[in-house]
């Protein structure tokens, strides 16, 4: 039906262009019909074209050969006519390898060649990402070429292939591995490049098996041909999409391919076939049909070649046969070159971008086929999802391009991109989040009033300054009694002063480190514990200075603090504390905390302190035995005890402690040794001065003691 619908439009287009007074003037052009089935017609057509034989009534050498609509036949034409410089236009031979003008010299065609399809598939697999997809062709050159030409472009395009299937029609394995194929493969995207009655073959096959959820892509083909369509595949055609020659519109084509009768072409076997498949008849007597009349209207037949609204294979016939009217007409006005009325050369190229493509897409809907595109759900074919931001791409040698690996970021790295090839570094301040797609600032850590252990450690120190003003008022408003005279009252004064500042000064260790906070809080810890060592150091001093002549007078409190004084000009002269943003102990966070600055002016300040606490735990330990009721040197032994046990504790886990844990460690020092002194030395007087006032007094206080010997 297809090729009889070819051979009228070549009738039909040799009577227009010998009707036309303008076109070939005084020369009529003539044509012979060959079946083009069979290899025995193509040769009696070659040699036919050799030798120059009648064609309707016209003598003369063929100028030229129409045909075939086969690649793999029109190939087999070439061969023949280009050894004789006879041209040969197709109308149907799409192979990209018909171009090769080295081997095809004498080919011409008036359809698109298969490479401009396969680009065309390819972007349009792109367009919708499908880049995992399965190909079925069909034996001869142009399946086979088609298909090469389509895996060598989606390779560049980054389109993967998971399958390459062929299908025959005589072997069954082939279409039994077709289908376990379809059934377990992971690509959702069919390409079915197949000619058309390989197609329809196919289609006959498949439809007695369940196959579902694939997207089918067609070639051009037989991607617009209507009636492939039925009930039975409608799940496989159901969306399927290519591109198809361009429709056009060839006025009067239509009523002449439908004016045909019988009598037309009495001696044509194929024309008294066709009709009485379209009217169910016969033009021998038969007892199961009704005899034809030849006169039946074709109108009322519903079939390819009664499809009259629009053209594409066959203005792509009417082209090539204008094409070779024109070349003849150029020829024959050819003179020298030149035509001599334009003087312009014999032939001229346009700048002509022609439209190769229509896109189709099938929709079936109460088993009415429509052309159109309709916005609908797009299947998804890939054979592994891009990679997510977060993660990196990774090409797996052993699969396919498209089948890449998808890794997770290492820690401290990024990717903000779909598919990215590698993981960034965030810069030190940054840290990866959760997704590992941004980089985000470190958060800060440093010890802080608002949470919990700095509000405790804050609470403590505030504690301990109201406990120490507490005692200073209890020793203020009993400053005349014994208890309070003894040992020196005015160093106790100046004692519970001190411990007010040790409290202090442990609040400048919380919040966010400065550079005044940092040199601040070292110097005023070294410098207020001196002054407290020295204080409980002259006490003890004083305790000796009662019982034993021979030791040197008092010491002065002033000199011992001056010298730490000194130590701590220096250390900030020198190399003072700064603050520091810590991004070694932790990966995700930042540690503000304040650097030493000189690691030797911050060990030496500690080690005057615990050199003065020593030396006053010594002597206090030497006073011990002394006779008194209430011998204070036993209380100042105790607190230094405590003293230096809390301060020889603290230096492994000073050093061991991460982040904001080192300054709670300290804080905890400098606390728990503070409230040690006060503890341990005012809180027995003040229990007495409270609850046991009959002791109080200067006989119980010198109640044991011995004559003093002279």
């Amino acid at each position: 039906k297809i090729e009889l619908k070819f051979a009228r439009t070549v009738i039909f287009t040799v009577e227009e262009i010998n009707r036309d007074t303008k076109l070939l003037h005084g020369v009529s052009l003539g044509y012979r019909l060959y079946n083009g089935c069979g290899s025995e017609n193509l040769i009696r057509a070659a040699v036919e074209a050799v030798n120059g034989e009648d064609s309707k009534g016209c003598s003369g050498q063929v100028q030229a050969v129409l045909g075939h609509s086969s690649s793999g036949v029109s190939e087999d034409i070439n061969l023949i006519l280009s050894s004789l410089s006879i041209p040969q236009v197709s109308y149907l031979s799409t192979c990209a390898c018909l171009s090769n003008k080295k081997r095809y010299p004498t080919f011409f065609r008036t359809v698109p060649s298969d490479r401009f399809q396969v680009i065309g598939l390819v972007q349009l697999m792109k367009h919708f990402d499908w880049r995992w997809v399965g190909i079925i062709y069909s034996p001869g050159l142009y399946s086979e070429e088609g298909t090469s030409e389509f895996v060598k472009e989606a390779e560049k395009e980054g389109v993967c292939v998971e399958y390459r299937l062929p299908y025959s029609k005589i072997y069954e394995n082939y279409f039994n591995t077709i289908v376990q194929t379809l059934r377990e493969s992971s690509s959702k995207v069919v390409l079915l490049f197949l000619s058309l009655s390989y197609t329809k073959s196919f289609l006959s096959e498949i439809e007695n098996y369940n196959i579902t959820g694939k997207q089918w892509v067609g070639s051009e083909s037989w991607i617009t041909q209507a009636d492939l369509a039925s009930v039975e595949r409608k799940n496989i055609l159901q969306g399927a999409i290519g591109f198809a020659l361009p429709q056009a519109s060839i006025p009067g084509l239509g009523e002449f391919l439908l004016s045909l009768k019988p009598s037309d072409e009495p001696q044509s076997a194929i024309i008294k076939a066709i009709w009485e498949t379209f009217f169910d008849c016969s033009f021998s007597p038969s007892n199961t049909s009704t005899m034809c009349t030849g006169t039946e209207d074709l109108r009322t037949v519903s079939s390819d070649y009664t499809d009259v609204a629009y053209f594409r294979a066959e203005n792509n016939v009417y082209k090539a046969v204008y094409l070779v009217a024109y070349a003849l007409h150029a020829l024959l006005q050819c003179q020298n070159g030149s035509n001599p009325t334009t003087g312009k050369p014999c032939v001229t190229k346009d700048d002509v971008q022609p439209k190769l493509y229509d896109l189709v897409n099938w929709q079936i809907r109460e088993d009415v086929f429509a052309c159109c595109v309709l916005p609908n759900q797009v299947p998804r074919s890939v054979c592994r999802e891009p990679c997510p931001p977060g993660t990196r791409k990774a090409i797996n040698k052993r699969r396919p391009v498209c089948c890449f690996d998808c890794f997770v970021c290492p820690e401290g790295t990024i990717s903000n991109q779909t598919n990215s090839p590698e993981c960034l570094f965030c810069l030190p301040e940054f840290w990866p989040n959760e997704k590992k797609d941004q980089c985000l600032p470190k958060p800060t850590e440093y010890l802080s009033y608002k949470e919990i252990m700095g509000a405790l450690l804050t609470g403590f120190g505030c504690v301990g300054v109201f406990l120490s003003l507490l005692t200073s008022i209890i020793f203020l408003t009993h400053k005349d009694t014994p208890i309070v005279r003894a040992n020196n009252s005015e160093l106790s004064f100046l004692l519970l002063f001190s411990l007010k500042l040790c409290f202090l000064c442990s609040l400048t260790f919380i919040g966010r480190p400065s550079e005044w906070s940092c040199m601040l809080r070292h110097t005023a810890f070294g410098i207020t514990f001196v002054l407290c060592i020295s204080c409980v150091l002259g006490k003890t001093i004083v305790v000796l200075m009662a019982f034993r002549a021979t030791l040197p007078g008092q010491l002065s409190v002033l000199t011992f603090t001056l010298i730490q004084v000194v130590i701590c000009i220096l250390w900030l002269t020198i190399n003072p504390p700064f603050p520091k943003m810590n991004m070694m102990y932790y990966k995700d966070k930042i540690i503000l905390e304040c650097a030493l600055g000189s690691a030797v002016g911050f060990w030496a300040v500690l080690g005057y302190i615990g050199l003065l606490a020593l030396l006053c735990f010594i002597l206090a330990f030497l006073a011990r035995k002394l006779p008194d009721s209430f011998n204070e040197a036993k209380l100042i032994t105790f607190s230094m005890l405590i003293f230096c046990a809390v301060w020889i504790a603290f230096i492994p886990a000073y050093v061991s402690s991460p982040g904001k844990f080192t300054v709670a460690v300290e804080i905890f020092a400098i606390l728990a040794s503070s409230f040690g002194l006060l503890v341990c030395i005012f809180v027995p007087k003040c229990y007495i001065i409270i609850f046991r006032p009959d002791q109080n007094s200067k006989k119980h206080l010198m109640g044991k003691i011995p004559p003093r010997t002279l």
